[in-house]
């Protein structure tokens, strides 16, 4: 991996993600809602993976991603807020930053979480995988 700045290997997404118990309500509320969800936070995704390749981001075989999730509060079950990792994957194969999220592209997962009630984000560290 390339990294032209120290924070050149990190995507940060502003707010919260929805939690596998909000998507599991939208997919069994309306037949299009779920999808329109995982449009929607797909593409938000893609435009911060896409701002951090613009920073220097680049990927270069298999990698690690670190995903530090702060919270507005702590209402949320830690595995409920985890599941978004599957808006960040696919952000960012849409963007263009990884081919597939597959065994042979993806590494490790670490999670680590805090609450910041005035700025909730996830920031992803994304390394080579040793």
């Amino acid at each position: 991996m390339k990294m032209t700045s120290p924070t050149a290997n990190k995507i940060i997404i502003p707010g919260e993600l929805p939690t596998l118990n909000e998507y599991s309500d939208a997919e069994r509320g309306n037949k299009y809602h779920g999808s329109n969800l995982k449009r929607a936070n797909t593409a938000l995704c893609s435009m911060c993976v896409k701002a951090a390749m613009n920073k220097g981001l680049t990927v270069d075989g298999k990698i690690d991603i670190h995903c530090h999730w702060y919270m507005k509060n702590r209402k949320k079950d830690k595995d409920n807020i985890r599941f978004a990792i599957k808006f960040i994957q696919d952000g960012m194969m849409k963007a263009g930053l990884i081919k597939n999220d597959g065994w042979k592209q993806i590494g490790d997962y670490f999670d680590e979480f805090s609450v910041d009630k005035e700025n909730p984000r996830i920031e992803v560290e994304i390394t080579p995988h040793e």
